[in-house]
């Protein structure tokens, strides 16, 4: 995939990172943005945009700064994403919560594939979108969170619909627990869970996939994401579009 140019949103560490720097092993150039440019994603990536993708104007700076750079592009993935904390539940969250966890989630991904989707028409690229399990497990805590993220499998679903006619590919990736600094670090998801339940946030973190039904009974890691980005990018088999894969470790239990 060498002489290809890839933009990732929402990518200065976990999933992101490990999307772009997959990217740049396989050959890509790739374009990135998050709020904080970590060290880690200025290394990997060939530009970098401070930026905040909830806004009405950011997505589009972005994917403005990587055609600059780039010319073309041939990849768009929509990693931005989240609510702005845990939730009680439905009451608990107001219409500031709502409007937060949507615009992260589903409009970001709105905003830069509206911008980025001529040039993609034009390279007869891809977009990947990651969603998540909670689009189709609702949980109370994550109720915001999990309904944009429910939007945005759909939006992925029509968007490959409408331009799959045109060499357009569009497809969703759905993980479910990911090892990474949401689950981590204090104060973030993990750590508020593991203090409800009484428990230090290592034994928490040890127990948690099996409580949730994981079969395997282990986190995936960030990188098995990207691998999956990167095996859906290479077009081996052109004719995955409008699906939804999920990678949970047998979290879901519908067929």
């Amino acid at each position: 995939m060498t002489g290809k140019n890839a933009l990732v949103t929402g990518a200065s560490k976990g999933i992101g990172l490990a999307v772009a720097r997959a990217l740049v092993d396989e050959g890509y150039r790739v374009a990135a943005g998050a709020r904080t440019i970590t060290a880690e994603l200025k290394e990997a990536a060939t530009l970098t945009l401070p930026v905040d993708l909830s806004t009405s104007d950011g997505p589009g700076r972005l994917v403005e700064a990587a055609l600059a750079e780039f010319g073309e592009l041939d990849l768009l993935v929509n990693n931005a994403g989240g609510a702005p904390s845990m939730a009680g539940g439905f009451l608990g969250i107001d219409d500031e919560g709502w409007r937060q966890a949507l615009d992260l989630t589903l409009m970001s991904t709105v905003r830069a594939t509206r911008a980025a989707l001529p040039s993609i028409l034009r390279r007869r690229g891809h977009v990947i979108n990651i969603g998540s399990v909670n689009s189709r497990l609702p949980l109370p805590h994550l109720l915001n969170y999990a309904a944009a993220k429910a939007a945005l499998a759909n939006l992925g679903k029509g968007l490959a619909e409408e331009f799959g006619p045109q060499g357009v590919r569009v497809n969703t990736i759905s993980p479910g627990p990911v090892l990474t600094s949401v689950w981590a670090e204090p104060g973030l998801v993990g750590d508020v869970l593991a203090k409800k339940a009484g428990v230090p946030l290592d034994e928490f973190l040890d127990q948690l996939p099996a409580v949730n039904g994981v079969s395997t009974g282990a986190f995936a890691a960030p990188e098995e994401v990207a691998a999956l980005v990167v095996f859906l990018a290479s077009g081996k088999v052109p004719n995955i579009s409008g699906s939804d894969l999920v990678i949970d470790g047998g979290m879901l239990k519908q067929v």
